[in-house]
């Protein structure tokens, strides 16, 4: 490999990494004083790229000037942070006591406001921005011609690690944030005004994330896909160097742009997992990244107390379980074939959240990937079908196998973790496997999938196949809340309430962890492959972040403090999709208004709200 070139690719990863370090840099000092995990960066980001290209052109047609370009530059990334103050004021500071769970999805459905809001102000084309007046040309480096605006790149990071060293340093703000990501509850006990000091932390970030995009425009094109494409970069690089750690985050960029520059050279087929991969090793070998320390994770993430309690929700379970047999054998009978089609997907991700719902609230494991393994069932079957020739049967038998199988190797890393990096090396994993079977299209089709995933012939009819998907779902879920109640559960709700004293009483924690891990991951699996039969195709989009925020959605809908309220979420959250998706083209903002309205209305979910009630005085108690 010739000299030049090498040293050439390395400066390109350089101002990649600079870019990703910008906006990374922002995540990382949010979540260090916050504890907040905001999904919503990637949005900030976006926000950043449009509005520079609506100001920066203005300003340029005043003066071609190089100065006038960054002003525009500058102004971009001050609206964003003030939009990011916006949020703090108006969300954020109603949520900093709830679990870290509940955090994400908020912050998630601002992600799709703000998506639809973008599409409605600029359009669904993308718009190119203006190149930097005085760096349009190249500079020659041994020999290679390299872009003028991507050396600039490359001095912005050092440039904006520098300026936040002095301000971290040398300011009193500056000091606030490292005292508040060591210890938050110190800082307000000093008398430090904590409500100025996360507004002050939220417009820094917002800044910072529009800034990275605001300096992207003449590299890039303006697009509503900007937020989620970049977000989960942002996430890794967070997570290896250290969530609160800027220097950290720096390293970890720096690391990324180079393996990225020189993977797509040497591991061209497997480009999107190499990031992934070097964040599941790091996490593996240092579980609270290269620069993060024990006390910037904050322990393992909050969930709310009285989980699952079997007394209380019995007579609740058993009727919600009689009405819903009761509506299932009769569904047929009444139901048009659209409404058929909506009730088989209710039962399919009913299960999907049941499953979700025995890691997170019976395990207090809180995955942010379990679509991984309801799309690797989803291809397990599909592919034996469609590959192998395997009829429906054993290709369904197969599919809580293969992901049960999955969900065990990544368990057995996953397990070892707590809090945030517990539910960022889940997301890395599905984001692994997703970056597998978006890739590898000689055997899963890519991004086209893989159709022609049909029943046999018996249960082709519709009628027939719900019935199908209804006995199995119902056989798993009751399965699974018999695990809940037996002494396998009660073993991983004593690990999750409290580790040490489980530990102290002989329990193998993290051999129960993983085990209802794999075991959730299987259940996962049958749903998934149910849902392959049904939809007669399987594509990418079923292992995405999309489809596991979903899940999240749908267990806090129904109440993580309930054992069946998953079943009820997943209903109530497929009827909110089917309200809000046919009557407008924006679905996606009021979808994204229910889910923060339903975290500031229930911030410990609908099962925390009925057990509140039941607490009061002059409520009576069933």
């Amino acid at each position: 490999m010739d000299f030049s070139f090498v040293v050439v690719q390395a400066l390109s990863g350089l101002a990649s990494a600079s870019s990703l370090f910008v906006i990374a840099s922002g995540l990382t000092l949010v979540f260090g004083v916050t504890r907040i995990v905001n999904f919503a960066h990637g949005s900030f980001y976006m926000l950043g790229a449009y509005i520079a290209v609506t100001v920066v052109p203005w300003l340029l047609e005043i003066d071609r000037s190089p100065w006038l370009f960054f002003v525009g530059v500058l102004v971009s990334a001050v609206a964003v942070g003030i939009l990011g103050v916006v949020m703090e004021v108006l969300l954020l500071r109603r949520i900093y006591k709830v679990p870290e769970l509940f955090q994400l999805l908020a912050t998630f459905g601002v992600v799709l406001m703000v998506q639809d809001a973008v599409l409605k102000i600029w359009g669904p084309v993308d718009i190119t921005g203006p190149r930097a007046p005085g760096l349009r040309h190249g500079v020659e480096i041994l020999g290679q011609r390299f872009p003028a605006y991507e050396l600039f790149l490359i001095f912005v990071g050092p440039a904006v690690l520098g300026l936040l060293w002095l301000l971290m340093h040398r300011t009193r703000f500056g000091i606030l944030i490292r005292a508040a990501t060591r210890d938050r509850e110190m800082v307000g006990a000093l008398g430090v005004n904590q409500a100025l000091l996360f507004t002050g932390t939220l417009f820094l970030g917002a800044f910072l994330a529009g800034l990275g995009g605001a300096l992207q425009i003449p590299r890039v094109s303006a697009s509503a896909q900007m937020d989620l494409s970049i977000i989960t970069e942002v996430f890794v690089v967070t997570v290896i160097g250290g969530m609160g750690s800027v220097t950290g985050a720096f390293l970890a960029a720096v690391l990324i742009g180079q393996l990225q520059a020189f993977g797509v050279l040497v591991f061209p087929k497997i480009t999107l997992v190499l990031v992934f991969l070097l964040m599941a090793a790091v996490l593996v070998v240092k579980p609270w990244g290269l620069l993060g320390k024990p006390e910037a994770a904050a322990g393992r993430a909050a969930l709310p107390e009285g989980i699952l309690n079997p007394a209380r929700f019995a007579a609740v379970e058993k009727g919600l379980l009689a009405l819903s047999v009761t509506a299932l054998l009769a569904l047929p009978f009444f139901g048009s074939a659209y409404t058929m089609k909506v009730a088989t997907e209710v039962l399919v991700f009913a299960l999907a959240a049941f499953s979700l719902n025995f890691l997170v609230g019976n395990g207090g494991i809180v995955s942010f990937g379990h679509a991984a393994y309801f799309g690797l069932g989803a291809y397990a079957a599909g592919l034996l079908v469609v590959k192998a020739g395997v009829p429906m049967e054993p290709a369904l038998v197969a599919a809580p196998v293969v992901a049960g199988l999955f969900a065990a190797l990544f368990g057995f890393f996953v397990v070892r973790l707590s809090g945030i990096y517990l539910a960022m090396l889940t997301l890395a994993f599905a984001q692994i496997a997703y970056a597998v079977c978006f890739q590898w299209v000689e055997f899963t089709g890519g991004d086209n999938g893989v159709v022609g995933v049909w029943p046999s012939a018996w249960a082709a009819s519709r009628h027939v196949y719900f019935y199908v998907v209804a006995v199995l779902v119902v056989a798993a879920i009751l399965a699974l809340r018999h695990v809940v109640y037996a002494p396998f559960g009660a073993t991983l709700r004593a690990a999750r309430d409290s580790e040490q004293r489980a530990d102290a009483i002989g329990v193998d924690v993290r051999v129960h962890r993983w085990l209802g891990f794999t075991l959730a991951g299987a259940a996962a699996g049958l749903a998934g492959g149910l849902y392959a039969f049904s939809k007669g195709s399987i594509d990418p989009t079923m292992l995405g972040i999309p489809m596991s925020v979903d899940f999240l959605a749908m267990i806090l809908l129904g109440g993580i403090q309930t054992v069946m309220g998953a079943v009820v979420g997943a209903a109530a959250f497929h009827a909110i999709k089917d309200v809000f998706m046919p009557l407008t083209d924006f679905w996606r903002f009021f979808l994204g208004a229910s889910i923060i309205a339903l975290v500031l209305i229930f911030p410990r979910g609908l099962g925390g709200a009925y057990a509140a009630l039941r607490r009061q005085p002059g409520v009576v108690r069933a």
